[in-house]
């Protein structure tokens, strides 16, 4: 029984992607020290993805708005005039601090919120607080279909889109949102999924 390929020997997508460690971005092409928790010791770690950045901005301007619009509402109506003047100064600073945890909040759902594709299978992080996230993931060989949907201006603008991926496991449908260059990660699990029905009929190892 002969080794497993490397990605490059089978995928066009891969072969023309540069490797990244960068924690911070949303498309990380073949990472060469990034691991997950449940990653088995001979799995490969092919793409992770993350929602494109730019679907964030309207969180951060909802969140900015808040921020500059309730003190400014509360000053104008008189409603915080009444308070001594340390008072008011403990309230704005209330505000700043919820302003902050808010962000840093947002910012964690979207760092830990993580689709991952490996050569064996792939997996859907979905983190919702510091205490809870849900974690599903499918083999490779139970992919039965790939689509991908790409709606509006900003989406066609900026190149992302969401990826519907159907499975014959426990989880039947995946959905990887709002991530980048969905048409490239569509080619490359019809690439994987080619790849391991070649390794099950040549009888190559998993």
């Amino acid at each position: 029984m002969t080794k497993k390929r490397q990605i490059e020997d089978y995928s066009e997508v891969m072969k023309h992607e540069t490797s990244s460690n960068n924690y911070l971005k949303s498309y990380i092409p073949k990472p060469s020290k990034i691991s997950f928790e449940i990653q088995d010791r001979d799995e490969e770690i092919i793409l992770i993805l993350r929602q494109h950045p730019i679907t964030q901005v309207k969180s951060i301007f909802i969140l900015l708005f808040s921020f500059l619009f309730v003190p400014s509402l509360l000053k104008v109506s008189g409603l915080i005039d009444f308070l001594p003047e340390k008072f008011r100064f403990a309230f704005y600073a209330f505000i700043f601090i919820l302003f902050l945890g808010m962000t840093f909040r947002s910012f964690l759902i979207w760092f830990f919120n993580v689709y991952i594709i490996t050569d064996e299978r792939i997996i859907d992080v979905d983190f919702l607080s510091m205490i809870y996230k849900n974690i599903s993931t499918a083999k490779t060989e139970n992919i039965e279909d790939v689509t991908k949907n790409t709606s509006g201006i900003m989406a066609s603008l900026f190149d992302y889109g969401t990826i519907y991926i159907q499975t014959a496991a426990a989880k039947n449908e995946f959905e990887f949102e709002h991530v980048p260059h969905p048409a490239k990660v569509v080619k490359l699990l019809n690439e994987l999924v080619i790849e391991e029905e070649r390794e099950r009929i040549e009888g190559r190892v998993n």
